[in-house]
């Protein structure tokens, strides 16, 4: 029987997150991409995992990988993205925060996508109409909250908008201090938490569409009901581009009063 694109989805992050704990603490081969930018044995393998499961079952599909590129023909406007492990600085000096995250484009739409905690055995997935946490083979519906008022930030580069917004210095922004709790994580998880009431907000720069990082954490807020947009307060990746995704409106707004408070400055 073919499996359904939500199964898969869940496969192949689960058999990624597999690949990643396997190699935690391991003597890792680092393979240098650009400057401070690197990938290790445990990327190269995870994504194999990965592509092995996507290719099975979907070997007419456009298959997009952070360490490989593109590969297949994707004729049938589906398209797969893949970040076998997102944090892996982190990883590489034995910190478990990072994530594995697939997702599917079906058109202009993500229709399934998973992001894989390998160290908690969490995978947090959406079918393009709800979003879930599976734990110990059971599913429970995602409920953001922002009630921790704890803000994840993205300090890594590029930051396309640096003359209107910068995460550091928003940092810095005593309207920020007195309403929320920064956080830095520096991994895509954080985007998952947000649709889990495990963060209020997650705020980044950055030109985010068909992203490998960052399709998977959106969808799964979207699919939550997280207040979502660019840090110009316009729809998701149109105008400015970044990402402003917060558990409700008024810790999104206020969110958007602070990064607008920047531009205001440099006008």
């Amino acid at each position: 029987m073919s499996i359904t694109d939500q199964d898969l989805v869940i496969e192949a992050a689960e058999a990624g997150a597999a690949v990643v704990r396997s190699h935690y603490g391991s003597s890792l081969t680092r393979f240098q991409k650009s400057a401070g930018d690197f990938a290790t044995t445990a990327d190269i393998e995870a994504e194999a995992a990965i592509l092995d499961v996507l290719r099975a079952a979907r070997p007419h599909d456009l298959m997009v990988g952070e360490e490989s590129g593109r590969a297949g023909a994707g004729e049938n406007d589906r398209m797969w993205l893949v970040d076998p492990l997102c944090g892996t600085l982190n990883y590489a000096v034995r910190n478990m925060l990072a994530s594995v995250n697939v997702a599917l484009r079906a058109g202009e739409q993500i229709a399934v996508a998973a992001s894989a905690d390998p160290f908690t055995n969490e995978v947090f997935w959406t079918d393009g109409i709800a979003a879930y946490v599976r734990r110990g083979g059971m599913d429970q519906p995602l409920a953001p909250s922002a009630e921790s008022r704890l803000v994840d930030v993205n300090l890594d580069p590029p930051f396309p908008n640096n003359e209107v917004f910068s995460a550091a210095r928003m940092l810095a922004d005593e309207g920020f201090i007195e309403q929320f709790r920064p956080r830095v994580v520096s991994t895509t998880l954080a985007v998952a938490w947000v649709a889990a009431g495990r963060r209020a907000a997650y705020v980044t720069d950055g030109h985010l569409r068909d992203s490998v990082h960052f399709a998977a954490g959106i969808a799964l807020c979207q699919a939550a009901g997280c207040v979502i947009t660019g840090i110009d307060g316009r729809p998701i990746h149109t105008g400015t581009g970044g990402l402003v995704v917060a558990a409700d409106e008024q810790t999104h707004a206020a969110l958007l009063t602070i990064v607008g408070n920047q531009r205001a400055t440099r006008d």
